[in-house]
C-alpha cells in the first residue's frame, strides 16, 4: 500500500498519530513536540469565531513577559510586608525607590527598581489548592472536567497575532506539560516549551544524513498526503494540522534562531542576570521579545514553603530578585520597557500565622502580585490589605481582574466572546475587570 492510499483510508485518529510520529522521524521537526496528539484532538470540530472580526483597542504592551512562581508565594516576606507585627516574624523590611513603599529584605535589586512597577496587594482567591488555583491564575477559568480553557498567552497569541512570523507567539520557559495551553483553541497557538534557557531551543535542525534536498523531497512527500486527506475530510482540524507543520518546518529556517541562545550576550549581562535557572529565563525572555515573540512565561518552582519558610526563602529570594531587576532595568536601558508588560505573581498567597516548624500555609484570601512595564504607572501600590495582612481592605482585585488588566493593557477588548467547540461562549478574563486605575 502507498502512502497516499495509507492516509486515504485512514481515520482522524490514525491521521493524527502517523503525522505527529513522521515529523519526528522523518521531517526531524523536533518543536512539533508541543503539537502532539492530545493538543490536536482538542481543535477537532471546533469552528472559533474569526480573529479578524476583533476590534482591537489601543494597546500600551506590544509584549508580555509572564514570571510565575509555582507553589504559593508568601506576599508578607516579599511584595507586601508588616514591619512591627507578629506576622511579619523574623524577614527584615526595605525600603524601595518608591515613596511609601516597602519590601522584604531580600528584594534589594527590585527596590532599585520599584518606581517602574506597581503592586497588587489586594489579590484575593477561593481557590486554595495548588491544581486549582495555578489553573484559575494561568486560565481565568475555575478547573472542569469537561473543557480545557485557553491559558492567557495562548489568549494573546490568538487574538493578536504573531509579531514574527517565524517565531512562535507564545513560549514557556521552565513550566511542565501539565501547564494549560492552547485549551480549546487550535493547536498552532499551543505554546512552545523551553526546558531550560540554558539549552534553548532543541532538536530544530535537520537529523543527520537528512540532507536540505531531502528534507524538501519529504515535504513534498507530506503536501502530497495531505492534499489526498484534506479532499476526503474537510474539517477545519485538518487544516490545523497542517499550519502545525508549517510552523515548525518555519521556524526550523528562521534566521531568529539566534533568539533562542543566551550564550550570545556578553558575560557581563548574564552575571547581572545570575548563573541559576531563573536568571538565565528572564534573559531569554528578553532576547525573545526583543526578536518579536509575543508573549513569554517564565516559571520558578519551589514556593510550597509549609517547613521552614524563612530559611528557604534565603534560597528562593535572591535568584528572583537579581533576575527580575536586571530585567527590568535591562528592558528600560533598550527601551523596550514602555512596550513590554513584566508581570510577577503567583497562584496565591500563604498564611500570616507561622506554624510551629517555621511555615507559612496556603492562603488565597490575601496576596500580591506585580506588574511592570507596558503602559503600568511605577512607583504604587494599588489595594491594601489589613495590619496583618489577613483581609483586603480596599480595592479587592480578583485573578480575573488581573488576567483583564493585562489583556486590556495588549489591547484585547474583554468583552469579545470567542465560542468553543461545545457551543459555549468564552471571554479572555472571564467575568474580570481591567484595572485602569494603574495603566496611564
Amino acid at each position: 500500500m502507498t502512502l497516499r492510499n495509507l492516509t486515504a483510508s485512514a481515520d482522524l485518529d490514525s491521521r493524527r498519530m502517523f503525522l505527529s510520529g513522521m515529523a519526528r522521524s522523518l521531517l526531524g521537526v523536533g518543536a512539533l513536540a508541543s503539537f502532539g496528539p492530545t493538543a490536536l484532538a482538542r481543535a477537532l470540530n471546533q469552528d472559533p469565531q474569526d480573529p479578524q472580526r476583533l476590534v482591537l483597542g489601543p494597546a500600551t504592551a506590544k509584549h508580555v513577559i509572564y514570571l510565575f512562581m509555582s507553589g504559593g508565594m508568601s506576599h508578607i516576606d516579599t511584595l507586601d510586608p508588616k514591619p512591627g507585627r507578629p506576622t511579619q516574624g523574623p524577614m527584615g523590611v526595605i525600603s524601595t525607590r518608591a515613596d511609601g513603599v516597602q519590601l522584604g529584605e531580600h528584594l534589594p535589586n527590585l527596590a532599585n527598581q520599584m518606581d517602574k512597577c506597581c503592586i497588587v496587594s489586594s489579590m484575593t482567591s477561593n481557590q486554595g489548592a495548588h491544581a486549582q488555583a495555578q489553573y484559575l491564575m494561568r486560565t481565568g477559568y475555575e478547573l472542569r472536567g469537561t473543557i480545557q480553557h485557553p491559558s492567557l498567552g495562548a489568549w494573546c497569541h490568538r487574538m493578536l497575532g504573531r509579531q514574527n512570523a517565524t517565531l512562535p507567539g507564545h513560549v514557556i520557559v521552565g513550566g511542565g506539560s501539565d501547564m494549560p495551553g492552547a485549551g480549546f483553541f487550535p493547536p498552532q497557538f499551543q505554546p512552545l516549551p523551553i526546558g531550560s534557557a540554558d539549552e534553548g531551543l532543541q532538536n530544530a535542525s535537520l537529523p543527520g544524513g537528512v540532507s536540505e534536498s531531502r528534507f524538501r523531497r519529504r515535504l513534498e512527500l507530506l503536501g502530497q498526503l495531505d492534499q489526498t486527506f484534506a479532499q476526503r475530510h474537510k474539517q477545519l482540524s485538518v487544516n490545523s494540522y497542517s499550519q502545525a507543520y508549517e510552523d515548525a518546518v518555519k521556524l526550523m529556517r528562521s534566521s531568529d534562531l539566534v533568539a533562542f541562545d543566551t550564550d550570545m550576550e556578553p558575560a557581563s549581562l548574564k552575571d547581572a542576570y545570575g548563573d541559576n535557572p531563573f536568571g538565565r529565563g528572564c534573559l531569554l525572555a528578553r532576547r525573545l521579545v526583543e526578536h518579536g515573540v509575543r508573549f513569554v512565561e517564565v516559571v520558578a518552582g519551589g514556593w510550597d514553603t509549609h517547613n521552614d519558610n524563612f530559611d528557604r526563602l534565603e534560597t528562593l529570594l535572591p535568584p528572583i530578585d537579581q533576575g527580575l531587576g536586571a530585567l527590568l532595568a535591562d528592558l528600560d536601558a533598550r527601551g523596550l520597557l514602555d512596550e513590554t508588560m513584566v508581570v510577577l505573581t503567583s497562584e496565591f498567597g500563604r498564611t500570616p500565622d507561622i506554624d510551629q516548624d517555621d511555615g507559612r500555609n496556603h492562603y488565597p484570601k490575601a496576596f500580591s502580585a506585580l506588574l511592570a512595564g507596558g503602559g503600568v504607572r511605577g512607583g504604587q501600590r494599588y489595594g491594601r490589605t489589613d495590619k496583618d495582612g489577613r483581609e483586603c481592605e480596599t480595592e479587592p482585585t480578583t485573578i480575573q481582574d488581573l488576567n483583564a488588566t493585562i489583556a486590556h493593557a495588549c489591547g484585547i477588548p474583554t468583552d469579545y466572546v470567542v465560542t468553543s467547540p461545545s457551543g459555549r461562549p468564552f471571554r479572555v478574563a472571564d467575568k474580570g475587570m481591567p484595572i485602569t486605575e494603574i495603566l496611564a
